[in-house]
């Protein structure tokens, strides 16, 4: 049995995550062996935001581990605290960014199915994007500019 500890795991941080969204991630769920499952615990220092404004086309949900943060969803911000769980629709009734306003880190777990491909719009930039399973093959437009024919380019 493979196994993962939540609380003893190590958080990785992308270097090229901008300030603002610098949040670490430990992949508990591949740890644990889950395939299915896309399960990932995250620590978001003092006002750091885990990610922009987006909803997927998958149900995701949120559990608060450690600490508070805010989340805004379509119904505006929510202060959430140790033990709240909440879930995200698929689409845009799903929409949510969680952000920690507070002084103290904040560590969060988010569970969502693994499906390739995966596509997240973000309203607020006016962006999709879309990973198809090959990094290569990953693409972020803009909507507006991302518009063409079904047929463009065909023979």
């Amino acid at each position: 049995m493979k196994r993962a500890n939540i609380f003893s795991e190590k958080y990785e941080y992308d270097e090229d995550d901008p300030p603002g969204y610098r949040a670490g991630v430990a992949r508990v769920g591949r740890l644990a062996g889950g395939e299915a499952l896309n399960v990932k615990l995250y620590e978001l220092p003092a006002g750091e935001d885990l990610c922009p404004y987006h909803y997927e086309y998958e149900e995701e949900w949120l559990l608060v581990i450690d600490g508070a943060v805010v989340v805004r969803d379509p119904d505006g911000e929510h202060l959430l605290s140790r033990g709240d769980i909440v879930s995200f629709p698929p689409g845009p009734d799903g929409a949510h960014k969680v952000i920690n306003q507070s002084t103290a880190p904040a560590h969060v777990l988010m569970f969502s199915s693994a499906h390739v491909p995966a596509v997240a719009v973000y309203p607020d930039s006016d962006k999709i994007g879309v990973w198809p399973g090959n990094k290569r093959d990953h693409v972020m437009l803009r909507r507006s500019d991302g518009r063409v024919d079904y047929y463009e380019g065909e023979k």
